[in-house]
C-alpha cells in the first residue's frame, strides 16, 4: 500500500524543477512555431483507441488499461495522445475553423501495461504536437524541425533523424500482398501474434520486437521501393526541404511506427547512450485518421516525445538544469512573542515580489539560522522585542556574514536593491 505501483514514479521536489525547466523550453518553442496548447481527459471511451490506434497493434492487444465504469461503459486510460486530440478536434467542431490547426500537449499522462525499460514507465508523460488541415510536405518538415529546435534549445547533442514513407491507401494494398507472399513461406517461423497479423494486418509484423521476427523482416520487401507516384513525390519533397534547410537525416525503410493510423511520412529521432531503446521522439502523418473517426476528410501530422526519456538523455549528456533561486529572505525570531510581527513582515516582502519564509516549527534562533542556511536563503531578517521597540530590524547577509541594523523601511530598501 505504501509503495508506488510497478511502473510508476513520484516526481519529488528535488526533481520537479527539472520538469519545470523543460516545460518552459517547450512552451517557448511551441509559441515560436505558432502552436496552441490543448488538454484532453486522462481516459476516453475504449472504442476511440480500437478504431484510432488499431486492433492489431501491440498497444491495443497487450498494453491498454481498460475497465468498465459503474454504468458498464468500457473506459481506457490514454495509451497515446493523438486519438484524444482528434476526438476533441471533432467534438468541438474545430475542423470548421480556418485550417491548419496547430496544437500541442504537455505532460500528457500515458498508460501502457508493458515491461518497464529505460525512461519508459507504465505511467509516463508525453509532449506532443498535432497539426490538422495541412497536406503540404512543408508541414512535415516544420513538425520535424520543431522537435529538433527543442533538442537544440535544451543543449542535447548526439541525435539522429531517421525518416521513411509508409505509403497510403493507394499503394499499400499491393505492398501488403507482397508481405503476405513473403511471410507465408515463413509462417511457421513467426511468433504467434505475427501469424495472426499476417491474416489481418501484415504491415504490423514489421513492428514486432520478437528477435526471430525481426530477423525475418530484414529481407522483407521495402515499402519505400513500392510507393505510388503521389507518396513518392511527397517524400522526395520532404527530403529536398530538409536538405535545403541544413537538416541531416537518414532514410530508414524499417520505420513503420507502432500505430495503424500512420500514412506517408514517418520519422524517429534517435539518441545514443540510453540503451537499445534509443528513440526519444517519433511521429508522422495520419491523413485518414480524422475521417476514420467519423470526421471530414482532413490530413494530420504529429509526434510524441517521452518526458522521462528526454530527462534521461539530458542526464546522460551531463546537461545541468539550473535550479530555481530558492528562498531570498528568511525571517528569524528571537522569541515567540514576535512571531505575528515576523509573519506580517513576511507578507509585506512577498507583496513586493521577494521570496520570503518564516519559521513554522517553533525552532530556537540558532536552529532557525541553520534552517535558513539549509534553504540557501540569501538574507536573514532577525526580529526580537528590542528591535520592535526601537523600530528597527537586523539584517544578516548569509553569503558574507555581514550584519546591518536599520529602520524597517530602510531594510526593505536594502533588500530590494541587493536581491
Amino acid at each position: 500500500m505504501l509503495r508506488a505501483p510497478k511502473g510508476t514514479k513520484d516526481i519529488l521536489p528535488n526533481e520537479s524543477y527539472k520538469w519545470q525547466y523543460i516545460e518552459q523550453k517547450i512552451r517557448s518553442v511551441c509559441e515560436l512555431f505558432g502552436y496552441s496548447e490543448i488538454r484532453t481527459p486522462v481516459f476516453e471511451h475504449t472504442e476511440l483507441f480500437l478504431r484510432g490506434v488499431g486492433n492489431t497493434t501491440d498497444i491495443v492487444q497487450k498494453e491498454m488499461y481498460t475497465f468498465s465504469d459503474k454504468a458498464n461503459r468500457s473506459i481506457t486510460l490514454k495509451p497515446e495522445g493523438t486519438a484524444g486530440v482528434v476526438r476533441a478536434f471533432l467534438e468541438n467542431n474545430i475542423y470548421a475553423d480556418p485550417q491548419p490547426t496547430k496544437l500541442f500537449y504537455l505532460n500528457c499522462p500515458v498508460f501502457r501495461y508493458e515491461n518497464t525499460q529505460a525512461g519508459r514507465l507504465r505511467e509516463h508523460h508525453q509532449f506532443g504536437v498535432e497539426v490538422f488541415g495541412a497536406s503540404s510536405p512543408s508541414i512535415d518538415v516544420e513538425v520535424i524541425m520543431l522537435a529538433l529546435k527543442l533538442f537544440d534549445k535544451l543543449g542535447i547533442s548526439g541525435i539522429a533523424l531517421n525518416i521513411n514513407s509508409i505509403g497510403c491507401q493507394e499503394c499499400r494494398p499491393e505492398y501488403n500482398a507482397m508481405l503476405v507472399e513473403y511471410f507465408n513461406e515463413k509462417r511457421d517461423e513467426l511468433c504467434k501474434t505475427c501469424r495472426e497479423r499476417l491474416d489481418k494486418n501484415p504491415l504490423r509484423i514489421l513492428d514486432c520486437k520478437e528477435e526471430k521476427c525481426m530477423k525475418l523482416c530484414e529481407n522483407a520487401p521495402k515499402l519505400i521501393e513500392h510507393l505510388c507516384k503521389d507518396c513518392r513525390n511527397s517524400f522526395e519533397e520532404v527530403k529536398t526541404r530538409l536538405s535545403r534547410f541544413g537538416v541531416g537525416y537518414e532514410t530508414n525503410p524499417n520505420i513503420v511506427r507502432g500505430l495503424d493510423y500512420y500514412t506517408k511520412t514517418v520519422f524517429e529521432i534517435i539518441s545514443t547512450g540510453i540503451g537499445s531503446q534509443g528513440t526519444v521522439c517519433g511521429g508522422g502523418r495520419y491523413d485518414k485518421l480524422v475521417a476514420e473517426l467519423d470526421g471530414p476528410e482532413m490530413p494530420g501530422i504529429g509526434f510524441g516525445l517521452g518526458m522521462e526519456r528526454l530527462l534521461m538523455v539530458m542526464e546522460n549528456q551531463g546537461i545541468e538544469i539550473p535550479k530555481r533561486g530558492g528562498i531570498q529572505v528568511f525571517i528569524a525570531t528571537v522569541s515567540h512573542d514576535v512571531k505575528i510581527f515576523a509573519q506580517e513582515i513576511c507578507i509585506k516582502l512577498r507583496d513586493t515580489g521577494i521570496i520570503a519564509e518564516i519559521d513554522h516549527a517553533d525552532r530556537s534562533l540558532k536552529s532557525q539560522l541553520k534552517y535558513a542556511n539549509k534553504l540557501n536563503a540569501k538574507f536573514v531578517v532577525i526580529i526580537g522585542e528590542d528591535e520592535i521597540k526601537a523600530g528597527q530590524l537586523k539584517l544578516k547577509n548569509m553569503r558574507t556574514g555581514e550584519e546591518t541594523t536599520a529602520i524597517q523601511s530602510k531594510i526593505f530598501e536594502i533588500l530590494e536593491n541587493d536581491i
